[in-house]
This record gives structure tokens, sequence and C-alpha cells, in this order.
């Protein structure tokens, strides 16, 4: 996409797409609350992850334990995702009550900051997939287009070579990075309520360890938590990455309009409910885009309508199998390294 083909008067007479579309999901009712469900999931959620913890105190010093801990690890996975709808304001209306169980289900239930977290899916919401402005696409280890991979040093360079053969493996260090994130964040004054969240993250792994190490013994229970949170860290990484990676890229002032912004850039997964359930509705990435306050259970139903309103406005509307959303990922992270591969060749940005 270049810049040239999207001026400041075509964004302007474009603006009214978003507001039809939003009109039409309004009328259907997709943007109301749906307290039964989040009542169900919520509590299954809940149950499950005390269930978890009260088996491995019955199960004890024993090898099981490493099926708890991959128990243990998709729970967590499905707190971060109910997190996930808490900071978009799915569950409740009151922001207040929304802060309140973020903090819960996020610093005390899974050891993320919940208001890092939220600050940084704001910024990617707003300019997904732009190199410059979402945070999800920032060349800390992986690049992901040749711009970046010209500007790259150090560690960065050199995973971006293989970095398509390496996203797998080094998923298993996504749950750190996640906590190492977290308590960094602290120390940044444009955090809120920083010592609330401090308190609660303190308190999720002094419970954390305190518990593995007062049933295991130290080998086991270190091989417990590496595995645990190696699993958490896939399992996350593979949620989202189906989303946006691999979907065209934007930088400078490239900047569509809002529909187009969300669209373009971003992929629907197809699979049926399991799907659905793994992956927290996030396989209807478009309409989460599009509508973020929209509950989780309705994306479904607004699919068709999205779909639909897209070809009369001619917009591609992308949607895949979740192992070909995968391929189509590594495809691009491999051919955004590909510069870094030819050895003594300056590397030359994208344009």
């Amino acid at each position: 996409m270049s810049s040239s083909t999207i001026d400041a008067a075509d964004q302007e007479t474009r603006g009214s797409d978003f507001a039809r579309l939003s009109r039409r999901i309004t009328e259907a009712g997709l943007l109301d609350r749906r307290p039964v469900y989040y009542a169900l999931r919520l509590g299954l959620v809940a149950v499950l992850y005390a269930a978890g913890w009260a088996a491995f105190v019955v199960v004890g010093d024993s090898w099981y334990q490493l099926l708890i801990g991959a128990f243990l690890a998709v729970i967590f996975a499905q707190v971060a995702l109910v997190a996930h709808d808490l900071a978009h304001r799915q569950v409740f209306r009151s922001r207040r009550t929304s802060e309140i169980a973020g903090w819960l289900a996020g610093n005390l239930g899974v050891g993320m900051s919940y208001g890092w977290w939220m600050d940084k899916h704001t910024r990617h919401h707003a300019n997904p997939n732009h190199e410059d402005h979402d945070p999800d696409v920032s060349p800390n280890v992986l690049v992901w287009s040749t711009k970046q991979a010209a500007a790259s040093r150090g560690v960065a360079r050199y995973i971006g070579r293989w970095q398509a053969f390496l996203f797998f493996p080094l998923l298993t260090l996504e749950g750190l990075n996640l906590h190492v994130s977290s308590f960094r964040a602290l120390g940044k004054p444009s955090l809120k309520h920083r010592g609330l969240e401090a308190t609660l993250l303190v308190a999720h792994f002094v419970l954390y360890f305190a518990a593995v190490f007062a049933v295991l013994p130290l080998g086991k229970g270190l091989l417990f938590v590496a595995l645990h949170q190696a699993i958490f860290g896939v399992y996350l990484g593979c949620t989202f990455a189906p989303n946006h990676k691999g979907m065209p890229m934007l930088t400078g002032d490239q900047r569509p309009d809002f529909l187009r912004r969300q669209v373009l850039t971003s992929r629907d997964v197809k699979g049926g409910l399991v799907v659905d359930i793994a992956l927290g509705g996030l396989n209807y990435q478009i309409e989460h885009h599009l509508f973020p306050s929209m509950p989780t259970p309705n994306l479904r139903r607004a699919q068709p309508i999205v779909r639909a309103y897209c070809a009369e406005l001619e917009i591609p509307y992308h949607e895949t199998g979740l192992y070909d959303s995968y391929a189509q990922a590594l495809r691009h992270m491999h051919a955004a390294g590909a510069p870094l591969r030819v050895r003594g060749a300056s590397v030359t940005p994208a344009q």
C-alpha cells in the first residue's frame, strides 16, 4: 500500500463508511452486553483455576505434576484472555469494576500488569501493524519488515536471520517476557495505581513460588515452573500470532481510514467452536478490531455482516484456517529477515 494512494480528501470521504457499518451492527443488537455468557465463562475459568491448584496439592511430590503444570498453563492463558475482555470493557459497563476484575485476573491471577498491558494493547488497536506506532511489531527481538531489519542491531539482527524457525521456540520465553515487562512498567510514572499493581504482582509470585516449593523438592519444582511458564508463553503466542502477523504493514504517514486500517491489517481464523474457545474469540480479529467492546459471543454473529459490507465496498476481507494463518505469519517473518541472511550485503529498507 502506498501512502500516495490515501490522501486527506479520500480519508474524509471514506470516514462515513464505518459509521454505516456501525449502525448495522448496533441495529442487530451485537453491542449489547452478555451477562449470562460472562458469568458462566468467568465462573468456569475460576473453578478450573482453583481445581488446578487443588490437584497440585493433592498429587504432591510426583512427576505427574508436569501434567498439572501443562493444565495450569492452559488455564493461565484463559485467565489472560478474560483480562483482555475486561480491558475492552466487554464484561462490565463500569470502568472501575472492569479495572478491579482486571487487576485480580491479570496481576494476581497470572502475574501480568493489567495497566501496562491495557496501555500497550490500546496503542496496538489504534495503529495495528504500523511500524512506527504499534508496539506489537516493534523490533525488540524479531523484525517484521526489511526496514526494521536494516536498523536492527545485536540480538535482533542475529535472530532475525532465522526468526521464522526460531519463532515457536522463542514463544517458550513469552511468559517470562510478560512478567519482566510487567515489573519494568512499575517504574514508569505513567502507570496508574502503581502501588496496587506492585502489591498484587508481588503477591502472585510469593504465593506461586511458595505453593510450588512447599509441595515439590527443588529440582522438580524448577522443572514444573519451567514447563508451566513455557507452555503458558507458547499458548499466548499462538493465540495472538494469527491475528496480524503476515498481513500488510504500514509505515510513515500511511494511515487509511479507521475501517480500512482495521480490516486490511487483520485476518480472521476459521475453525468452529473449538477454535473459538482456544483463541478466546480472537479468531474474529477483524470484527474485534472494528468493535473492541463487542462481547466475544457476538463476534461470530457480526462476521457475516462485516464480510458482506466489505464486499460492498470492495475491501479485501481475509479469512483462513488456523494452520495456514501460522504459515502465512512464518513466511512473512522469513521474508522480512531475508536481507540479513545475505553475507556482506547491505540491507535496503522496503518502500
